[in-house]
């Protein structure tokens, strides 16, 4: 099995680091944070500086997986330029386009498919993290015209490995989806704790599942919401401006009229959505592994199709019957 290089050991890096070794396979990891390197390497890791940790991946052909903030990326990946230009590479970052471009500016010849794992925690650091953290999630795979099968394969075999279904997508479309339902979400949980709050004592004391579930990532690090949230601002744009359309048109309903209910039946309709996706029967197909059927894939994740394994030369995918 390929090694895996962490760079980076929060709660996403460090659960890779934790599954990865699961799986079996040869892993270590860097991070900038002493206080997630004495607790990675105090439950038995071995954590590196980040150039000891490159050199290693280059010399035993590692997959390297950035997971860092998106802060933080331009320059890990020029340490990567400079360590292990040729690099298996991947990374574990909630926005794909900007880090796709990064690459490509820094590190040409990398062997690169981006990744995004759908699962999290409002806590962060490596004492967050476990090893299943990413069992039956969704992890996004990207496909772009220049993709290569081998990197993709790369990426893919990680994340199943760490037990999550892989999601094959373009950066953009990724990007615009997850606008949508991960970080519209971290806005609207801001602003919803925050009107709470206004209410004073006697709200907040009243405050119960529907507040608490809906302000949940508000309790995030807000060093890493922002990092995610602007770093997609083209597409988080056009998700608020669509939720802003809905919150006038409610509000100027509300006013008039005094009813809720094209807002709240439309919302009640696209919950029984998600249920309905989540719940629909299956069909199994097989894919090949080659530059077309790289294609396909990302017609099929984009559907809705999911990645469960694996074999040489194609991959099984599962797709909802819509």
């Amino acid at each position: 099995m390929r090694a895996v290089c962490v760079i980076g050991l929060g709660l996403i890096g460090g659960s890779v680091l934790r599954a990865a070794a699961s799986a079996g396979r040869p892993a270590w990891g860097s991070t900038a944070s002493e206080v997630d390197a004495t607790a990675a390497r105090a439950d038995g890791f071995e954590v590196l500086s980040t150039e000891q940790a490159l050199r290693r991946a280059a010399a035993e052909d590692a997959l390297v997986v950035v997971a860092t903030p998106l802060t933080a990326v331009r320059a890990v990946l020029r340490e990567v330029a400079e360590h292990a230009p040729e690099a298996w590479l991947t990374d574990v970052v909630s926005v794909k386009g900007p880090v796709a471009a990064e690459v490509r500016r820094t590190l040409p010849s990398a062997r690169y498919a981006g990744g995004h794992p759908m699962a999290g925690l409002s806590a962060s650091g490596w004492s967050a993290g476990f090893a299943e953290l990413f069992a039956g999630a969704a992890w996004a795979v990207t496909v772009e015209e220049d993709t290569k099968v081998a990197a993709w394969r790369e990426a893919a075999h990680l994340a199943l490995d760490c037990g999550a279904q892989v999601v094959p997508t373009s950066a953009a479309a990724h990007d615009s989806a997850v606008a949508r339902i991960s970080h519209l979400p971290h806005v609207f949980a801001a602003v919803l704790a925050a009107v709470g709050s206004d209410g004073g004592p006697l709200a907040l004391s009243l405050a119960a599942g529907s507040f608490r579930d809906g302000t949940r990532v508000a309790g995030s690090d807000p060093d890493l919401v922002r990092a995610m949230t602007e770093g997609n601002r083209d597409a988080l744009l056009d998700a608020v401006d669509d939720a802003l359309g809905r919150l006038g048109a409610a509000r100027g309903s509300l006013a008039s009229t005094g009813s809720l209910k094209s807002t709240v039946d439309a919302g009640c309709a696209a919950r029984a959505d998600l249920e309905e996706l989540a719940d629909s029967p299956r069909t199994s197909s097989t894919v090949p592994l080659d530059a077309a059927g790289l294609a396909r894939l990302r017609e099929l994740g984009e559907q809705g199709g999911r990645v469960v394994a694996l074999s040489a030369d194609a991959a099984s995918v599962e797709s909802p019957e819509l």
